[in-house]
């Protein structure tokens, strides 16, 4: 039987590009699975928001975000996408994350080549990096850590110098990575992408969100280069715009009315369905009137 990790190399091998949604529990997980995507990110910067109710500077630990991973994993189908961060410390702490990692089940991870603990430069005005010798010490020690050779690793860089990027990703593809992540703040127009893929010889795996320059990337751009393409905070911060919107409106109104919200609430039935509340109440009762042996 074709595990999911053959399934993903597979696609990618085959010059396919998956594109994943990003998800910071078991819940934006599911609603992740039953929609068009081709698989579920586990974003860090949704984990830390969701789990602690803090920023991501690297708070929560190795054990936290595998418990929410194996949480995800436990409830979709399709292939997991986790963001390891750093790794969590030095190469024999990337070495034990990658294999929590796989236990759990995911199908590709990611690391980065910041200090630990990083900040995520989705918010941070500026990111620090190790060394380029100690970031390509942690990709080897995690291409040697993997028990399956299909699990993917993507090896990221957060350098904002685009010289210093080209040469980062060329060492990272060196020392083993599958794909190669830049961040969006280092380059500014679709032929750096391209000139990056040339220099490091290995597909791209691309985050887009709003407000960056990527946006104007269309999607024969983005699948010329990439092999993943990824929304990674796109139901995280629909979900809050969402909830502080209808909480303000009905904080303002204090009335058992809840007609006009500023967004519609899916009915209690839709959520019943989207969380197999039928299906678990089907298998309570098989097992519950079976015929005594």
């Amino acid at each position: 039987m074709t595990s999911s990790r053959q399934a993903l190399r597979a696609r990618i091998d085959g010059g396919d590009t998956v594109w994943f949604a990003g998800a910071q529990d078991a819940l934006s997980a599911l609603l992740v699975d039953r929609s068009g995507f081709d698989g579920i990110f586990t974003t860090g910067f949704g984990i830390s928001a969701s789990l602690l109710g803090m920023p991501d500077m690297e708070l929560y630990t190795l054990s936290e975000n595998v418990g929410v991973v194996d949480r995800i994993v436990n409830i979709v189908g399709k292939p997991v996408f986790a963001d390891a961060d750093t790794g969590y410390g030095n190469v024999l702490n990337v070495a034990r994350t990658v294999r929590e990692m796989e236990k759990a089940g995911v199908a590709a991870l990611s690391l980065e080549d910041q200090v630990s603990p990083k900040r995520c430069p989705a918010a941070a005005t500026h990111s620090i990096v190790v060394p380029v010798a100690d970031a390509v010490a942690r990709i080897r020690a995690a291409v040697d850590a993997r028990q399956d050779p299909d699990l993917l690793i993507v090896a990221r860089t957060d350098a904002m110098d685009a010289g210093e990027a080209l040469e980062r990703c060329a060492r990272y593809a060196e020392a083993g990575a599958d794909l190669i992540q830049p961040i969006s703040r280092t380059f500014d127009r679709f032929e750096q992408l391209v000139e990056m893929q040339k220099a490091c010889g290995k597909r791209l795996s691309l985050q887009l969100m709003a407000g960056t320059w990527m946006t104007a990337l269309s999607r024969q751009q983005i699948e010329s280069v990439a092999a993943f393409a990824t929304y990674p905070i796109v139901g995280l911060l629909s979900t809050v715009r969402a909830v502080q919107a209808n909480l303000e409106a009905l904080a303002a109104r204090r009335s058992g009315d809840f007609a006009g919200l500023p967004f519609e609430q899916t009915t209690m039935a839709m959520f019943k369905q989207t969380i197999g509340w039928h299906e678990l109440e089907a298998r309570q009762a098989e097992y519950e009137t079976a015929p005594a042996a």
